[in-house]
């Protein structure tokens, strides 16, 4: 990397820090409708699904203000980043010649300052989960106990977790701690076990973790945790608690169309990020054992296909494609556990079409909740 290059992308990271901080100052104007409710919903009457977050603050805080919505989101955002950046100094390091795949990832439009858009959404908890698998020692069958624990309170947060981040959850298991070993029988029992305990998991919340009162009592409960009742127009999106798979289904076929439009910028978008793409299939080629590459490209279709369901689903499509190049991302920290024939060279800081994509990303302040920008 020449110092003139050097100097390109050192400045791309003080923007991106300046573009972070609008994002957040702009966040903050905004009202958090679900992400408030997220707060305030508890286990109070059963077992309801997305209920976790709230019954943990329910234990601090008898009384939910607003702010508390971006302070304890914000706390989140910043341990993430922070272990994120852990992460990608063991992983790559932090030298000047990766400082291009950073801007490619950390301060992608997709991840991070997404994440500060989304705030006080869920998405990133999935994300802050798999960046602590990533982290911590796979040595005994504790790693997997963990990532099952890790899973089992995702899909507690919100039960689409387990299409959104358990897939790569699953892949970052399978790649650091089976693929490193012959596994046992134990191993073998322990894993399909957690597996079929995250489905029955998901399938009590998705058809059991319903609302078992009047819409309008829910509300009434909900204003009883306010700390400002009078603010009822939060309240709003309480129907959500009730609403059933199907008709979430039928809201998000009917949205298909106009959503569909987005798709040409969301595969521009996805071009921005090209020498990011041409890295993880640089590292999916270098890997020693081809039984490897084989496993890595089948999680690949399994987490991309999970997406697709939701998509099906779930009609917040800019949140899903972001989500999903964030476990793209971290598939690319997991593949560097594995043997490789050769090391990969990073993305060419000094080559000016990966510069000028690099500005752009740079520029991009983030993807959004439902539809692009």
């Amino acid at each position: 990397m020449t110092a003139a290059s050097s100097k390109h992308w050192r400045l791309m990271l003080a923007v991106n820090a300046a573009v972070m901080l609008g994002v957040f100052l702009h966040k903050l104007t905004l009202p958090p409708y679900i992400p408030y409710i997220h707060l305030l919903v508890d286990y109070h009457f059963g077992f309801i699904k997305r209920a976790l977050i709230g019954a943990m603050v329910g234990l601090f805080a008898a009384k939910v203000p607003v702010w508390l919505v971006f302070a304890l989101a914000g706390c989140v955002w910043l341990i993430t980043f922070a272990l994120f950046a852990q992460l990608f100094r063991r992983t790559f390091g932090f030298d000047r010649a990766q400082l291009p795949l950073f801007i490619f990832t950390a301060c992608s439009p997709f991840v991070f300052k997404n994440f500060l858009f989304t705030l006080g959404h869920f998405d990133i908890y999935g994300c802050l989960g798999a960046i602590v698998l990533l982290l911590v020692p796979a040595r005994s069958l504790a790693y997997v106990l963990l990532a099952a624990l890790i899973s089992a309170l995702l899909v507690l947060i919100h039960h689409i977790h387990l299409l959104m981040y358990v897939p790569t959850i699953t892949a970052i298991v399978v790649l650091r701690y089976y693929l490193t070993r012959p596994p046992t029988r134990l191993d073998i029992a322990v894993g399909a076990s957690a597996l079929l305990g995250l489905g029955a998991l998901f399938l009590a919340a998705q058809f059991l973790g319903t609302m078992p009162l009047p819409e309008a009592d829910f509300v009434s409960y909900l204003r009883s945790r306010m700390v400002d009742p009078s603010r009822t127009e939060l309240l709003q999106f309480a129907y959500v608690w009730y609403q059933p798979l199907a008709k979430e289904v039928q809201d998000t076929w009917a949205r298909l169309p106009s959503n569909l439009l987005g798709l040409p910028i969301y595969a521009l978008l996805l071009w921005l990020h090209a020498p990011l793409w041409r890295n993880l299939k640089d590292l999916i080629g270098a890997l020693a054992d081809k039984r490897h590459r084989q496993i890595v490209i089948a999680a690949l279709i399994v987490i991309s296909s999970a997406y697709l369901v939701m998509f099906a689903m779930v009609f917040d499509y800019s949140r899903w494609i972001s989500s999903w190049v964030v476990c793209m991302v971290l598939m690319l920290h997991a593949l560097k556990t594995l043997p490789a024939t050769k090391p990969i060279t990073p993305i060419d800081a000094d080559d000016r079409m990966t510069t000028i994509l690099g500005w752009i990303v740079t520029a991009v302040p983030r993807i959004g909740i439902i539809r692009p920008f």
